[in-house]
């Protein structure tokens, strides 16, 4: 359910509700990465991919990363949203409580929009009195990084590679993509259609198992945080659609 119906107004005919992009965007980065799963398996074999199939498993993937980090903004803002307007949606008196303790607590909007993302869900945890997830948490440095491939793909400034004898390496220590391969190497397995002696960020970086690993930890940290809070994850009617193959 991506609506949550508040009240009726005067009006019998008319119903105010409150939309959950957040629900949408979850929905959207699995079934992208389902898709591009879908192309990688029945191409398994295939040594190079047409224009029209690479094209498209590329835009499954870039996409469903993109959606995921959109989701973990989306659930925060909304709980922060439901918070400042009062729009409790709960009937337990608990959780009703919570959330105004929130809003207390944390009053000033400007400061919570400015917030870096994963501060505003460290804070409501802090408010809530509740612990907050410890910096080296594995959860919680998977997003971190989740979180700076989607920043370097929004923002997007080109460097330089080298192409040497062993391949393509990236033009100085502290590159974008170096940081990347470092990290990131071990998570998940690769682009099965890059070219072997590609850059790995983006080429290798950016298959299936990035955009799995961007859903399942998403998904893997928010559960957390709102077990941590005591609160009905917003998407929990929708499990089954979560689904990253």
């Amino acid at each position: 359910m991506d609506k949550i119906p508040l009240e009726t107004s005067g009006d019998e005919s008319a119903i105010r509700f409150r939309d959950c992009f957040s629900v949408r965007y979850i929905q959207s980065a699995a079934l992208l990465c389902q898709l591009a799963f879908a192309i990688e398996q029945e191409h398994r074999e295939a040594k190079e991919l047409p224009a029209d199939l690479q094209l498209r498993h590329e835009v499954f993937v870039l996409n469903s990363v993109l959606s995921s980090v959109s989701f973990l903004e989306s659930a925060i803002n909304e709980l922060y949203a439901d918070v400042a307007d009062d729009a409790y949606y709960f009937s337990d008196a608990k959780h009703e409580a919570l959330l105004r303790l929130i809003g207390e607590k944390w009053k000033n909007e400007k400061n919570f929009d400015r917030a870096p993302l994963l501060s505003k869900y460290q804070k409501i945890l802090t408010i809530a009195g509740m612990p907050s997830f410890d910096e080296g948490d594995q959860a919680f440095a998977n997003l971190r990084i989740l979180i700076e491939i989607r920043n370097h793909l929004m923002h997007y400034t080109r460097e330089w590679v080298v192409l040497g004898d062993r391949g393509f390496r990236d033009a100085g220590e502290e590159t974008t993509g170096g940081k990347f391969e470092k990290i990131l190497r071990q998570k998940f397995a690769v682009n099965p259609f890059a070219p072997g002696n590609g850059p790995f960020f983006p080429d290798k970086c950016l298959g299936h198992g990035c955009a799995e690993w961007a859903v399942v930890n998403s998904l893997i940290f928010t559960d957390e945080f709102f077990r941590r809070l005591e609160l009905p994850a917003p998407y929990e009617g929708i499990r089954g659609e979560m689904k990253t193959r």
